[in-house]
């Protein structure tokens, strides 16, 4: 007998905020190598994907991917002007590793409007959000209840692809 149990995935926003397909765990470090070698020799989580970002403002992100099971982990470092979205849960010295978002996956342009009209309707604060032309859409809201933030993405091709060539560990 196998203890696997059968579970609803999330395919929609329209029933709510927390109702689209919940794909990912993002944290924040101010040492993203370092990170990688925790996850690495702690959790058992070996292989990553990078990816570099320049923020509008000229500070830079460097992210690594991977997923752990059916879950994607996100580790972020985050430098420079602009950054500061990333950077306010850490301790402004020494090493750490910190909780930054939950990241859920749209279906469809379709369904990203309705969540867009869903976050404005319900007066959610959006902390940033953008839209990487022919990779992704993505927005982030203020979720003060939970101590997080909830990040939605729509993905273009390319940004499927890449997702799916992200490392399975």
């Amino acid at each position: 007998m196998q203890n696997i149990i059968s579970r609803p995935v999330g395919t929609a926003t329209i029933g709510g905020l927390l109702q689209a397909e919940h794909f990912q765990m993002a944290y924040v470090t101010n040492d993203v190598a370092r990170a990688c070698d925790v996850l690495r020799t702690r959790y058992g989580v070996r292989n990553f994907a990078p990816l570099h970002v320049v923020m509008p403002a000229g500070g830079r992100i460097h992210i690594e991917l991977a997923w752990a099971s059916g879950m994607m982990i996100e580790l972020i470092e985050a430098t420079g002007p602009g950054t500061e979205f990333y950077n306010d849960v850490l301790p402004a010295t020494g090493f750490s590793i910190r909780h930054h978002h939950l990241g859920y996956l749209v279906q469809d342009v379709t369904s990203w409007e309705a969540l867009m009209r869903t976050i404005k309707d319900e007066a959610c604060p959006i902390a940033y959000e953008g839209h990487n032309e022919g990779f992704l859409r993505f927005c982030y809201i203020k979720a003060p209840e939970f101590g997080h933030y909830l990040e939605y993405l729509l993905l273009d091709p390319a940004g499927v692809q890449f997702f799916e060539n992200v490392p399975a560990n």
